[in-house]
């Protein structure tokens, strides 16, 4: 357990998650030096200590025991490069959490569907008994589980917060796919990859890591791992021990001479990705003991987070789909994928680095039109120019608008962006607010 009384603490980055960590620092007794670059911290429900806002500035690591970094301030910054050069030891806000808590984590990451199945094997753990903490990147900080005492704590971890780890431990790791984005802080895929490679760097022989079997990069890391692997994937794999797949209406789980069957057939969500999130889920109960009935029963009551191929309404034979969350590539084909029918498909935002070119084979024949907007609109085209026809927009709005004009009865209209929402935006869920009233004003 770490100690951090009487310690000098620099909490660098004071949103949700630097917040979180700022209490439960102060609760231990730590004296804090609270760190934004930002100005216009509302610093209410912060704890007492020395504010230093507006700036890096480096003398705010003077006398510093530990610095406590939040996921949105990047390596780059000149905060945690002085700090690294003085060899102050830097920890993110899911090391500083994991190392209170006493309950299991299990900790979900990859680039798309980690916030369903976060929340999805957390209403698992429920339906089974356990007084279950579910946040992470998703929602509530990790470090809020500590005052909950849970029995199980389910976290959505990202690349982000897997930069800084120590010792960070999950008893039941599950990394769900790889794809390009965030490639405007990291490198390249296989730096982005490495990152979340990280959720099973400490694990042992007593652990668990569900990989999934269906994406190349992920199901490489399987020989290296120190934990007990389970893949998951759409066939059986005869060759594996333990294994997760699908079975018309069924999630097959063996492990060992064990073999356990679990009944999907009252899970509503639509699509391919939408069954390998909830195999995934239940993969991670199963693994810690959860029987069959509560793993069904947590199925059959689950409706989908906002803004995940949310049904927005219908207007005139034509159906509106919120998908502001797939802020990738790969979220965007997914969601092509689940639908059936014509498209005309609303995107754009900021830009994350990433190559648009695999958008291609996932337009053909479906997406009959393609608005773009926001600040990435010009690389887009420039990328996707010849795959179908191609509107470039001012803003949502404007989208919304035309869109309706040139729906067709039978169209889909969706947004999934396949950028970031910042230039227009505070983030994914306000455009996904908006988009729904721009259509229920229609």
């Amino acid at each position: 357990m770490m100690d951090v009384r009487g310690k000098r603490v620099v909490v660098a980055g004071l949103g949700a998650s630097g917040g979180a960590a700022a209490r439960l620092l102060a609760e231990r007794g730590a004296r804090l030096v609270l760190s934004d670059r930002s100005d216009a911290i509302d610093i209410r429900g912060l704890p007492q200590g020395e504010l230093r806002l507006g700036s890096e500035d480096p003398r705010a690591l003077d006398g510093a025991d530990l610095v406590v970094v939040s996921p949105g301030v990047p390596p780059s910054a000149p905060m945690l490069r002085e700090a690294d050069r003085r060899r102050i030891p830097i920890i993110g806000e899911i090391e500083l959490a994991a190392a209170i808590i006493e309950a299991p984590i299990v900790a979900i990451t990859g680039t798309n569907g980690k916030s369903t199945v976060t929340v999805l094997a957390g209403e698992m753990f429920k339906a089974a008994g356990y007084r279950t903490f579910v946040g992470g990147n998703l929602g509530q900080p990790l470090s809020e589980a500590v005052a909950c005492r849970p029995e199980v704590a389910v976290a959505e971890v990202s690349s982000f917060q897997l930069e800084r780890i120590v010792r960070f431990k999950p008893r039941v790791g599950v990394y769900l796919n790889l794809t390009e984005d965030h490639l405007d802080r990291y490198r390249d895929l296989a730096e982005y990859g490495r990152a979340k490679a990280r959720l099973f760097a400490n694990q042992d022989t007593n652990d668990f890591a569900l990989l999934s079997r269906d994406d190349p990069n992920v199901w490489a890391l399987a020989p290296s791992l120190r934990a007990r692997v389970t893949g998951f994937g759409m066939t059986p794999d005869p060759r594996l021990a333990r294994c997760l797949w699908l079975a018309g209406d069924r999630i097959l789980w063996r492990d060992g001479e064990r073999e356990m069957s679990v009944d999907l057939s009252g899970y509503r969500p639509g699509g391919r990705h939408n069954r390998i999130n909830a195999m995934a889920a239940a993969g991670a109960a199963l693994v810690l003991g959860v029987g069959e009935a509560p793993i069904e029963r947590a199925l059959r009551e689950f409706r989908p987070l906002p803004h995940r191929m949310e049904f927005v309404a219908e207007r005139q034979g034509v159906t509106y789909i919120d998908d502001s969350k797939g802020t990738n590539v790969g979220a965007v084909c997914e969601a092509l994928a689940a639908l059936s029918g014509r498209v005309i498909l609303i995107a754009g935002g900021t830009d994350k680095g990433g190559d648009y070119a695999p958008l291609k084979p996932s337009f053909a024949d479906k997406v009959r039109l393609l608005l773009l907007i926001g600040a990435a609109r010009d690389r887009m085209h420039e990328a996707l120019e010849g795959t179908t026809a191609i509107e470039l927009l001012l803003d949502l709005k404007e989208a919304v608008q035309r869109a309706a004009r040139v729906a067709q009865p039978g169209d889909t209209v969706l947004l999934s962006p396949a950028c970031s929402s910042f230039d227009q935006f505070r983030n994914y869920a306000e455009r996904g607010k908006v988009f729904q009233e721009l259509v229920r004003a229609l």
